[in-house]
């Protein structure tokens, strides 16, 4: 009877080496309960290393010629990516409805306004190409002039080379409208492959840029309208949800608006925010209580 060679095992020790590792680089607590996803997810590497063991893998990944070739590898391996077009519909309704006519108030009938907007885990590009439909469907329909920038950035350079690209599969885009789907999307030429793509002048409007929001700084980050931080904050202890809320609300101006995921109500107590619905809040302006 022919015999195959077991799969090699992530001993608990290498674990919560591996663990801590994260915890401290990434702000991703790793409680011993993921360790048979982690073992999934890195036996992709040890087979495209050729390497037979999660030991001699933890020491490759921990010497200076590891941290400068795998480490991105095993952040794209270990970081979560979901993602969809019109995640939580909702909020875009309240930015169409409520966050943008405010933004946009005090811009005179001929003026001209640029609004700053930044995904900060963009993941594969589904949330800023939602935005920038949102923005350019809005810009339209308004008679003042509007421009939009919108900032995608991720820890992880595989999503991020996903969203560059912008083509996605087609089953992706059932939550776009039809409406949208026609004006925004262009079906691949070869039809076997059934995906579509985002139109240029949409990628045009998104810059992406690899960020860890457990950096010290956000470097080359503008001061934005609109920061949407969503399912990011449910990794993370709260003390490291304040540090990284702090570093945000630095990058959003007085009356800018900062949206969370539908499980995150952030305690906002200490912050310059107010809360204008659940899981949005406003940044109060100098002196505003």
């Amino acid at each position: 009877m022919m015999s195959f060679p077991s799969q090699p095992s992530l001993a608990m020790a290498d674990f919560r080496r591996l663990g801590d590792y994260i915890h401290a680089e990434l702000g991703i607590k790793m409680s011993d309960a993921k360790r048979g996803m982690v073992e999934s997810r890195l036996r992709k590497r040890l087979n495209a290393l050729d390497i037979s063991s999660y030991e001699e893998y933890c020491a490759y990944l921990f010497s200076p010629r590891g941290q400068k070739y795998e480490l991105p590898y095993f952040i794209n391996q270990v970081t979560t990516n979901k993602t969809d077009f019109f995640r939580e519909s909702k909020q875009f309704d309240f930015l169409k409805q409520k966050a943008l006519p405010e933004l946009l108030s005090s811009v005179p009938t001929d003026g001209f306004k640029k609004l700053y907007v930044w995904s900060s885990a963009c993941s594969r590009g589904h949330e800023p190409y939602t935005l920038a439909m949102v923005l350019s469907e809005y810009a339209e329909q308004q008679n003042k002039r509007i421009d939009f920038s919108i900032l995608g950035t991720d820890i992880s350079t595989d999503v991020l080379n996903v969203a560059q690209k912008a083509v996605y599969p087609h089953d992706e885009i059932e939550p776009v409208p039809m409406a949208l789907r026609k004006k925004y999307l262009l079906r691949s030429k070869d039809r076997r492959k059934n995906t579509v793509r985002i139109v240029p002048q949409l990628r045009s409007k998104v810059r992406l840029l690899r960020l860890n929001l457990m950096n010290t700084r956000y470097t080359g980050i503008d001061q934005m309208d609109i920061i949407f931080c969503r399912n990011v904050m449910i990794y993370f202890e709260k003390e490291t949800q304040n540090q990284i809320l702090h570093k945000l609300l630095n990058h959003l101006k007085p009356g800018g608006f900062l949206f969370m995921g539908h499980s995150e109500v952030i305690q906002h107590a200490g912050f310059p925010l107010k809360s204008v619905q659940t899981t949005i809040y406003q940044k109060k302006g100098r002196g505003q209580r």
